[in-house]
């Protein structure tokens, strides 16, 4: 094999000569083999000829639009990345390419600067999948229509540098989905920047986004790298997104369409090569509609569209999910992990999941120092008793109380519930605090209020 045959290809489109001969020179020199055509049916010809590792397209030829070549390559030859070039200004033609299927886009007059982590980005979807040096085992878990939905949007997510908006409910799974597309994407060896919007004070914002010169102000004692910088080549989350000021939203509009930002001090622009992936539980259309968040950043922030699910939407997913958080919690640990008893996975799949997954965990973690015999039961999960449930259980007590007064009745039932979580926890008073939902120390005082406390008991060891 000759070394020309080793090289990477790149097909070039576009009818002005001079913009041709700078990206054929550009990408010659990054070792890169070039081919041009100068119009849409030229384009298609040589795609048949032969396979390329990149197109880059003008919008506007002769006999067509690189919107045309977008889709044409996604439908006959799919998995080879195509950057569109548009005119200065021209947002809502970025916009329209990214959704037509197109790997990212560059305005004119092209910036070298932008050009070439472009390329290198595009080229390394074609290199053998292998993870991130910083990754971890990630993974979306479910087999329901809806986890296997996210699981193919997170890989067409993937091949693209578009950006993401994931809404959804809290704890629904949004960030693992955007540390997902990064750990499979072009971008994996880079940066993951997360950042919570509604915790930047508004007087901060720009600084801690942009960044900032030494002497750019007078408490500017040196050098700060923003949030932008500090994910160059990487992925910028914002979590939140629609906490962010007006005045703030249309810097960040600025930067995203421009792909530069201007650092406090600084004399020029500074490129940046990041994607954007953004998160809010807000209805953003109803944020637009009240004028506190702008429709132009909505529509450049919105490319990609992803909903999550809630756990009571996706109920045959909870087991599998559940499952996986004993696994780790128990490898955490370093223990062998529980198994979930038939009664307890019933009874998961029956609660209402109000923080959903992240809910769940908590009651998983719960349940694991509580489970025996390498099983977890009903009983330990200390799931909150339902409506109907509760409403049988008072008329049951209710029945019980055989003329008593008011507070002996309920002084009564609070021993039981007290004794019962100590008889299965062994009398450990942490385990049962736990199991009843409240402190340590509270247990403490209502052991002593009723009469159940060491002193009083001597049947009843301080297992704390």
């Amino acid at each position: 094999m000759s070394d020309t045959t080793k090289r990477p290809s790149c097909l070039i489109v576009d009818d002005e000569t001079d913009l041709t001969e700078l990206l054929t020179i550009t990408l010659e020199r990054m070792g890169i083999k070039t081919d041009s055509a100068d119009n849409v049916d030229d384009a298609k010809f040589m795609l048949r000829q032969r396979a390329y590792d990149l197109c880059l397209t003008d919008m506007r030829l002769p006999d067509g639009n690189g919107l045309d070549l977008v889709r044409h390559i996604g439908k006959h030859h799919q998995g080879l990345p195509v950057a569109v070039i548009t005119a200065f200004g021209s947002a809502d033609n970025a916009v329209s390419a990214l959704k037509a299927g197109a790997f990212d886009y560059l305005t004119k007059p092209i910036s070298l600067q932008q050009l070439r982590p472009l390329v290198q980005s595009a080229l390394k979807l074609s290199e053998p999948q292998t993870p991130a040096s910083n990754s971890t085992n990630l993974a979306f878990i479910g087999e329901s229509p809806a986890a296997l939905q996210i699981r193919a949007n997170i890989e067409k997510c993937a091949r693209n540098q578009a950006p993401v908006y994931i809404s959804g409910e809290s704890g629904t799974g949004k960030e693992l989905i955007a540390r997902l597309i990064h750990q499979n994407s072009a971008r994996r060896d880079g940066p993951f920047i997360s950042v919570s919007c509604a915790t930047i004070p508004e007087s901060q914002a720009e600084n801690e986004f942009f960044g900032y010169k030494k002497g750019a102000f007078p408490s500017a004692a040196q050098d700060k790298k923003g949030l932008f910088q500090a994910a160059n080549g990487g992925i910028l989350f914002l979590d939140g997104v629609a906490d962010l000021s007006l005045s703030m939203q249309v810097k960040l509009l600025r930067a995203i369409q421009e792909k530069k930002v201007h650092v406090a001090g600084a004399a020029e622009d500074e490129p940046i090569d990041i994607r954007i992936i953004s998160t809010t539980q807000s209805d953003l259309s109803a944020r637009m509609e009240n004028g506190t968040f702008r429709q132009d950043l909505y529509y450049r922030l919105n490319v990609i569209n992803l909903k999550t699910s809630a756990l009571r939407d996706i109920v045959e997913d909870i087991p599998p999910i559940a499952s996986h958080l004993i696994a780790q919690q128990a490898s955490l640990q370093g223990i062998v992990a529980p198994k979930l008893s038939e009664e307890a996975i019933v009874a998961l799949q029956a609660h209402r999941f109000k923080g959903n997954v992240r809910e769940l965990e908590c009651i998983i973690e719960r349940a694991l120092s509580l489970s025996e015999n390498g099983v977890i039961s009903a009983e330990n999960l200390a799931l909150p008793v339902s409506g109907n449930a509760a409403a049988q259980s008072t008329e049951a007590l209710a029945l019980d109380a055989d003329g008593l007064p008011l507070p002996e009745f309920l002084e009564n039932i609070e021993k039981q519930a007290i004794l019962g979580a100590l008889e299965k926890t062994k009398q450990n008073k942490t385990a049962a605090a736990k199991l009843l939902g409240v402190s340590f120390r509270t247990l403490r005082y209502r052991l002593s209020k009723l009469g159940l406390s060491k002193d009083d008991d001597k049947d009843l060891p301080d297992q704390e």
